[in-house]
């Protein structure tokens, strides 16, 4: 028999069931052609949409990137194993590695640095006076004679600990690279360039005698891309392990393999939509088609579940369909719409990179709503399901209707209070562990990659042989005109200067003063004493004229004067600790003739992000409940219905984040998006739940056998979907990306969590908010109504 849908889904469901065929032959064309739109889908990992374009940092990083290097370096280090680089076939590599870097596409030429290039020079005081040149002669010989020679400049220019290793068993080539091409003015493939890197350097120079060592940004994104081409085979693997626990639950293949075309065609319409606007996809996004198919298999069961109880009824194929669309069609679009809505609060974040996230992952969940609450009930509503499929749905129930007459009493008031006390008491403990969350990475290295990966194996390698790596903060200090000339000025930056040497996590510092101070006991026999700044004017004239703009240390007119800051790491602990020693230093020097602005480097980029990322949790996470409590009051209208259905949310968001404090997950770009996703999740299971439960109390039923004939039609989808997801991301901990271990273990959880908050919570909820007299029949239930358990 069909029920009543209402005047406002009746027309729809006409309209849907009276024009089956063409809507799906329109949708297959419309499929096809996303397919061949998603095919033209790009990898995009370009930098500037990691930038948080609006926080003040950007204002000096735009103003000044561009002359004294941005924040996208790499760093290629040529290693002795044998710890002695003074060797013909180490300079011969290093010489051969530092043109091989010059040639790269992507790199600025004018920003190679190594002892090989022009732009290292030294200096050093003779019988005639002053004399310098560069650190590699222009006729220079692999022969012991010129090594010897570079051996004594390379100790005049000041490199040890910076282009040379600190033990002399290795040297680096460093180069900025461009965001854009010159020529084209198209954006820079960074993984093309990180794939270059290791074809052309370390493939063709690393032997048994020679290292390779490469760190940078576009080292990172080429690292990571290459593990996300794994991610494709855990899809697989959770795929197949989705569809047999899909079959185990449907008793038929059939329909098994309709919800699982359905989220398929989604994600397909999701990558078709994104290249079709324009956008691509970043590495680090590439488990959000994962998260798409994820939520459109959870709405799957639950319209094959719901149709599968129709047929139990005796109800044929085509009545069943309509009954479940009208039946699940606003409970699963309120759901979507929540999960919608959460992922676009997260364009609170000004950053490019997670602007298209949100948008990417609110187009996957907005398509769910096409293809498995419109086209999948028109698919089953052809499918046929004979006596045998009864049987076993009814043998099926059978042995699940004691378990759930066992958890109904979760909707009685003394059980729902231990419930309820117990979640409070869990509640608390989350909240406290979620205070140890902190803000950006909180590993040396890269924390997407594996810690014995390559890239954070050959981190670790040049942080303990040089003083300085690809972690810089840069302060740009601006000055009076000719600034370098008045003792005042220097003296004031150098006193900076000292300063941040002194900070905590600071590996080396680089500036202007430091190098006059240098070169002025240069002037005086290299003696000790007078590496000083002099008050005479024509002194520091003498010590400034050697350092050329080509260092980075001042310009033309010596009214910037950058101070780069090498830290021990990116730690989030570092970069908080060594802004907030500057921001101190600037409050406690309030007469100081310079002005100190942040910054450039990777480090100040993480800092501004960190800033972003710190400044719009709260805000996400309060719109993000605001959207689903006002989405459930429309829907439910009753303030106590939306409570219990809000509120093991918010368990799991603090459990989330206390995990995460557990894990050493730091809350960033990466992971941010998570929490939005668990929300979103968890309202889909609640919202199917108590629309159900809101039903059959409607009808007069108590709370408790309400309750417990919602688990029989709704209960058994809600808690097949939690383990089966779960299972699937669980596989993920296999990943050679620690990012994506570490959000399958997150995933599974949150999956786990939302399920039993939803079966076990918002039952308890309601048997304390709703009245007692509502729940004197709690022992009675009408065990005659068919369930498919």
């Amino acid at each position: 028999m069909s029920h009543d849908p209402g005047p406002v889904i009746k027309p729809i469901r006409n309209f849907v069931f009276g024009n089956r065929a063409i809507i799906l032959t329109v949708f297959a064309i419309m499929t096809v052609v996303m397919g061949f739109a998603a095919s033209q889908l790009r990898v995009d990992a370009s930098f500037d949409k990691r930038l948080p374009i609006t926080h003040p940092y950007m204002d000096t990083f735009r103003e000044y990137g561009a002359e004294y290097g941005g924040a996208n370096r790499i760093l290629v280090a040529v290693r002795a194993k044998d710890g002695d680089m003074f060797t013909p076939e180490f300079f011969t590599t290093l010489k051969n590695v530092t043109d091989e870097v010059f040639n790269i596409d992507g790199v600025d030429p004018a920003r190679v640095t190594s002892i090989f290039t022009p732009n290292v020079r030294f200096i050093e005081i003779v019988e005639d006076g002053f004399a310098g040149g560069n650190v590699i002669p222009a006729d220079f010989q692999p022969t012991q004679e010129f090594l010897d020679i570079v051996r004594e400049n390379i100790l005049k220019s000041g490199q040890v600990g910076r282009l040379v290793a600190t033990d002399f068993s290795a040297a680096v080539v460093s180069a900025n690279l461009v965001d854009r091409d010159p020529q084209t003015g198209e954006p820079v493939d960074f993984i093309a360039i990180g794939q270059e890197l290791e074809r052309v350097i370390r493939d063709r120079y690393e032997n048994e005698r020679i290292d390779i060592d490469m760190i940078g940004y576009t080292k990172v994104v080429a690292d990571i891309a290459e593990g996300a081409y794994g991610v494709a085979l855990f899809f697989l693997l959770a795929f197949g392990i989705t569809t047999i626990l899909v079959y185990s639950y449907c008793k038929s293949f059939r329909v098994t393999i309709l919800p699982l075309i359905c989220s398929l065609a989604a994600v397909i319409w999701q990558l078709g939509l994104l290249a079709s606007f324009g956008y691509g996809i970043d590495p680090l996004s590439i488990l959000v088609p994962f998260f798409v198919f994820a939520i459109g298999v959870s709405h799957g069961v639950q319209m094959i579940n719901a149709t599968g109880a129709e047929i139990m009824r005796g109800i044929d194929a085509l009545m069943s369909a309509q009954n479940c669309f009208c039946r699940l069609l606003v409970p699963g679009a309120v759901a979507l719409l929540s999960d919608t809505i959460g992922f676009l609060t997260i364009l609170l974040i000004d950053i490019p990179m997670i602007k298209e996230l949100a948008i990417a992952a609110s187009i996957g969940v907005a398509v769910i709503i096409i293809t498995n609450l419109l086209i999948l009930p028109i698919l089953l509503s052809y499918v046929t399901r004979g006596e045998k499929y009864v049987a076993k749905l009814e043998r099926a129930a059978a042995w699940k209707r004691p378990l759930w007459h066992k958890l109904s009493y979760a909707a009685t008031p003394k059980v729902g209070a231990v419930i309820v006390a117990i979640t409070a008491v869990i509640f608390a403990i989350g909240w406290q562990g979620s205070k140890a969350l902190q803000i950006g990475d909180l590993q040396a290295g890269v924390p997407e990659l594996r810690p014995d990966s390559r890239y954070n194996v050959d981190t670790e390698e040049i942080i303990k042989r040089f003083t300085i790596g690809v972690d810089l903060l840069q302060v740009i200090v601006e000055a009076p005109e000719n600034g370098c000339i008045d003792y005042n000025v220097m003296n004031a930056l150098d006193r900076f200067d000292w300063a941040m040497q002194n900070v905590e996590g600071v590996q080396s510092t680089i500036s202007l003063a430091s190098v006059m101070k240098v070169v002025n006991a240069g002037w005086n026999e290299g003696h000790p004493a007078w590496q000083n700044l002099s008050r005479n004017s024509q002194v520091l004239v003498r010590a400034v004229r050697p350092v050329e703009t080509s260092t980075g240390l001042l310009n033309a007119e010596c009214s910037v004067m950058p101070v780069l800051i090498f830290t021990e790491d990116h730690k989030a602990t570092t970069i908080d600790r060594i802004i907030d020693a500057i921001d101190a230093y600037v409050a406690d020097n309030p007469d100081d003739p310079l002005t100190y602005r942040l910054a450039t480097g990777n480090v100040g980029i993480m800092a501004a992000t960190n800033d972003v990322v710190e400044a719009a949790q709260t805000p996400i996470l309060i719109y993000v409940y605001l959207a689903i409590i006002v989405l459930c009051l429309a829907m439910f209208r009753s303030i106590r219905a939306t409570l219990c259905t809000v509120l093991p949310l918010t368990l799991v968001s603090v459990l989330c984040y206390m995990l995460m404090a557990q894990l050493g997950i730091g809350l960033k770009l990466s992971t941010l998006p998570v929490a939005a996703l668990g929300v979103g999740i968890g309202v889909d299971y609640g919202i199917y739940i108590f629309s159900r439960l809101q039903h059959y109390m409607r009808e007069g039923m108590a709370l408790r056998p309400a309750y417990e004939q919602t688990l029989r039609e709704t209960g058994s989808a809600v808690v097949f979907t939690g383990l089966t997801l779960a299972l699937g991301v669980s596989t993920w901990v296999l990943s050679d990306l620690q990012f994506q271990a570490d959000m399958g273990l997150l995933l599974a959880f949150m999956f786990l969590v939302n399920m039993l908050g939803a079966i076990l919570v918002l039952p308890a909820l309601a048997s304390l908010i709703y009245p007692r007299e509502g729940l004197k029949n709690s022992a009675a239930l009408d065990t005659t109504i068919p369930d498919n358990g």
